[in-house]
């Protein structure tokens, strides 16, 4: 099983590591990509104005654009660790054993608008962009850049689990990633009038909240079914959606009870 996340923009600043662009998933071919927006950032980021318009910064926030031009310097750590926010919050990574750690490792992936798909573990500094930023260096929108080159990028996967919002997940189309059996999941709450209604801020909470319980327990799944057979173990109201390809996890109460 692999799970997509979205990333965050609010982000930790610093980091131990040391940031070694090869290093991270699909190092090499993903790297033009890699390359070619990094350079895109840099000139805009270079420039208040058109920094301001581009990644749609505010008077607060202004000086986010300086983090883009200190990638090599500014410190790195693992991207699940870089990314805060209610779906980050709800996972906690930080009180999970090292079990639950490497489960999240290997299964978990964040899909980055500057890096791409990179693993939860892959080391990569702070920056401001969003997927639907527009870099005028690049001359057309990061989708375009990015789908081509994430084609067969999950080749070999039994099962993929999309928890990506929809901008970022047009970075990296689920259907052309390459594995034998992909499901998106969406996320929505049964009111007390018994309605079942979509979530906003509560759908990333209960996200992470997912996840999270999935590394606790660190199950080993390889298709749809046993994602659902584990599901119904756990107690949660997990479903076939109106499509083939979707599942619907539905909360009480907006957020099921996190495992702690």
């Amino acid at each position: 099983m692999r799970i997509l996340l979205p990333p965050s923009e609010t982000k930790r600043l610093g980091g131990r590591l040391p940031f070694t662009p090869g290093s991270l998933f699909l190092g090499e071919r993903l790297a033009p990509t890699r390359h070619a927006v990094r350079g895109a950032l840099e000139a805009v980021s270079s420039d208040e104005v058109s920094a301001t318009k581009a990644l749609k910064l505010g008077v607060k926030n202004r000086d986010e654009r300086l983090r883009n031009l200190e990638l090599d310097e500014s410190g790195a750590m693992p991207a699940v660790e870089r990314y805060t926010g209610v779906l980050y919050d709800a996972l906690d990574t930080e009180t999970l054993d090292d079990e639950a750690l490497a489960w999240v490792g290997e299964h978990v992936f964040v899909q980055s608008a500057l890096f791409g798909l990179v693993r939860a573990s892959d080391a990569i500094p702070g920056y401001r962009l969003s997927a639907s930023s527009r870099l005028p260096d690049l001359g057309a929108a990061l989708a375009k850049q990015w789908a081509a080159p994430h084609e067969g990028a999950l080749a070999g996967e039994q099962y993929v689990l999309d928890l990506r919002s929809k901008d970022y997940a047009a970075l990296a189309p689920l259907d052309s990633l390459g594995a034998a059996h992909t499901d998106y999941l969406e996320v929505v709450a049964r009111s007390d009038d018994g309605e079942v209604r979509a979530l906003n801020h509560f759908n990333k909470a209960a996200k992470g909240d997912l996840v999270r319980r999935l590394a606790v327990s660190a199950p080993t799944i390889g298709s749809r079914a046993d994602f659902l057979a584990w599901a119904e173990a756990a107690g949660l109201e997990i479903s076939e959606g109106a499509d083939s390809d979707v599942l619907r996890l539905v909360t009480a109460q907006g957020v099921p009870a996190a495992s702690r």
